[in-house]
């Protein structure tokens, strides 16, 4: 299947990545995050992993156990990291240790490699029996709120090297090696891959949206760093001047147990306009969101707080221009003026969306730029061979 992507990258390209798999052939390689569906991080492992295994490599993926009482915690360690302010105190550090323990008997933790995704499982680090520990980091920790980040660093101290998605979250309290890799997409999921016009229209009359009329579109979970509500005021501020429709797609996730308090805050914030279709969609509703993104006039990822953003790349990859909140991973995708506009309100946003509505031209020029830039910089065959490159580094085998 990897030659697959030799039409976007190129044949030179897919030879770097077979040579550098060739010398940590012999390594065994183990993934551990908190969720299996739901949210970039899962999503990017339901592909990378296969890849992996296809270049001969001994990889696997775990997923941390939690109760409820665990996930409110780890959801309040990153809100205080992204924010900058929490209320946390004692007995939040002494959950999150209980279950770090609690997943020592079920997670293997003797492989040569060990990525370990954001902070939920990043406390394992205190069980290492040997091997290489990397810890991926796919959030903002900018501006993290002290109490939580001086727990998380005693922790992440004790990695060999980790990885940040964006050079400004990079950390200068931290001693051990980092590396940055943005996240990807991969252009030949059910998600990314063009579909026949047949099935978007199929599609959008099986949800109640109207092909005929402009469609603005945000895909993201119900979580406030999106700004859920910040999304609907533009929109309302918009609809003033132009005749849109909103649609906003959203996914539960076992490591999100705020997703339904913020939801409800949202269907209010809506109020009775038919033009605004909310929807909690199951994980793997890939194929709905990629009619979603091909059918969208405009695609939003208003967000206040964004590690990276993948939705804002797989709109890009369907030559949609994208108005993002300028912030965290969304400016390394969203080119002011050239493939979307960035904002820091929602007044800027309802303005991005009434000009794209209007000028047809403008918004096929940057759709066209978005593409180009994706495929350059964050298709999945990028990622997959920074962190081959990665462990070629940690492993001393990069020679």
């Amino acid at each position: 299947m990897i030659e697959k992507y030799e039409k976007y990258i190129g044949e030179h390209e897919l030879d770097s990545i077979f040579k550098i798999a060739e010398k940590i052939k012999d390594l065994s390689i183990l993934h551990v995050n908190s969720t299996k569906a739901g949210g970039g991080v899962a999503e990017i492992l339901n592909r990378m992993v296969p890849l992996m295994k296809e270049l001969g490599l001994n990889v696997d993926w775990k997923v941390i156990k939690g109760d409820s009482e665990f996930f409110n915690v780890t959801k309040s360690f990153h809100n205080a990291l992204q924010n900058g302010v929490g209320n946390i105190n004692e007995e939040h550090f002494k959950i999150y240790d209980k279950w770090q323990e609690i997943n020592l008997t079920e997670i293997p933790l003797d492989y040569d490699i060990m990525f370990i995704h954001d902070p939920q499982p990043a406390g394992l680090i205190r069980f290492k029996k040997g091997g290489k520990w990397i810890w991926r980091c796919h959030i903002d920790i900018s501006n993290p709120y002290p109490p939580v980040w001086n727990f998380l660093r005693k922790y992440i101290s004790q990695y060999d090297s980790m990885i940040v998605s964006v050079p400004s979250f990079g950390r200068d309290d931290i001693e051990i090696p980092q590396f940055i890799i943005p996240p990807s997409i991969d252009p030949l999921s059910v998600k990314n891959r063009k579909i026949p016009q047949t099935t978007v229209s199929r599609i959008l009359y099986k949800f109640g949206i109207d092909e005929s009329k402009p469609l603005v579109t945000q895909v993201s979970r119900f979580d406030y760093a999106k700004d859920p509500l910040g999304v609907i005021q533009a929109y309302k501020l918009a609809k003033r001047h132009v005749d849109i429709q909103l649609l906003y797609v959203g996914s539960p996730a076992t490591d999100d147990p705020e997703g339904e308090k913020v939801y409800n805050e949202v269907v209010k914030a809506a109020g009775d306009d038919k033009d605004i279709h909310l929807l909690m969609l199951p994980p793997y509703s890939d194929l709905e969101i990629n009619a979603f993104q091909t059918a969208s006039t405009v695609v939003m990822q208003k967000s206040i707080k964004e590690g990276f953003g993948l939705t804002v790349s797989e709109a890009m990859w369907k030559k949609k221009p994208v108005i993002g909140g300028n912030t965290g991973g969304i400016p390394l995708q969203v080119i002011n003026g050239v493939t979307g506009f960035l904002v820091n309100s929602p007044q800027g946003a309802s303005h991005y969306i009434i000009y794209l509505i209007r000028n047809e031209k403008i918004r096929k020029r940057l759709g066209k730029n978005a593409r180009e830039h994706v495929r350059r910089n964050f298709l999945i065959t990028r990622e997959l061979r920074d962190y081959l490159m990665t462990i070629a580094y940690v492993s001393n085998r990069h020679q």
